[in-house]
């Protein structure tokens, strides 16, 4: 029986600062889905298929470059690329699944655990809407319940915001509640603060119809909720940025050094 797979329940806002304000806030859900556990929930829940169409689904070709399908062999890949153990330990991903076939997920979050439950790393996968996707693997020296980190920004997202940008994480993983903030900054200070506040839930056929219900159509609404919100930015005339290309590689290692200096190497 999966144990560890959850549904997660709340909110996310942005708060941007300049160079004019703009506020949004939007109730969302999300799954915490443990790779190990997928063929056991596609079993145990009616609303719920891997691979399949249905009200909810999960296909994995949706995250990372997994071409074949095996999630958990990409992300251990990336974690032995960066120099960290990939034996066996949990690996879970908080995600808003596809909902009635469609999905998209700004930012997707891997939690990989190594063989004795201690968290060695996060890796933060970040869709645009442009059909580009890039990911930042942080390793984990301590097992908090706050982790910190910070790198500079390496991948294209709004048009709305430079690239000459540094992101600053604050996160408490999954747990009876789960917590992210994320501030975009540039030499001047704060641009922009995103924070998502969501409670545990049991994963089961009844909180996947509640969920559909009080939230119909989640996946579809991101997207055109990034659009509205975009046009409203842009008449309150914030200029736009040029899109660059996409970075090289495909990851992003983010390694603090005893300096403190941040060290990034894309492995990928």
């Amino acid at each position: 029986m999966a144990v560890n797979s959850a549904l997660y329940v709340g909110s996310v806002a942005h708060r941007r600062l300049r160079p004019k304000a703009h506020r949004l806030r939007y109730r969302v859900f999300a799954l915490l889905l443990d790779l190990d556990e997928l063929p056991a929930l596609d079993k145990q829940l009616r609303l719920f298929s891997l691979a399949r169409f249905n009200l909810f689904g999960f296909r994995a070709q949706d995250h990372l470059f997994a071409r074949a399908g095996d999630l958990r062999s990409e992300v251990e890949s990336i974690l032995r690329d960066a120099g960290l153990e990939a034996r066996g330990g949990a690996i879970r991903l908080l995600t808003m699944p596809r909902i009635l076939g469609f999905a998209f997920n700004p930012l997707s979050i891997f939690f990989c655990y190594r063989v004795d439950g201690a968290i060695q790393a996060i890796l933060y996968e970040v869709n645009n809407t442009f059909g580009q996707r890039h990911a930042y693997l942080f390793p984990v020296n301590a097992d908090r319940k706050e982790l910190r980190h910070d790198c500079s920004k390496q991948f294209y997202v709004s048009p709305f915001v430079a690239m000459d940008m540094a992101y600053s994480f604050r996160i408490k993983p999954p747990g009876d509640a789960y917590t992210i903030s994320i501030s975009v900054a540039d030499d001047a200070g704060d641009l922009l603060i995103a924070t998502q506040r969501l409670a545990r839930q049991t994963l089961d056929d009844h909180a996947l119809l509640r969920v559909f219900l009080s939230h119909p159509l989640l996946t579809l609404k991101v997207i055109a909720g990034i659009h509205y919100e975009a046009l409203l930015i842009w008449l309150k005339g914030v200029g736009l940025h040029v899109r660059p290309p996409p970075p090289d590689r495909a990851v992003t290692v983010v390694i603090k050094q005893n300096s403190e200096k941040e060290s990034l190497s894309c492995q990928i």
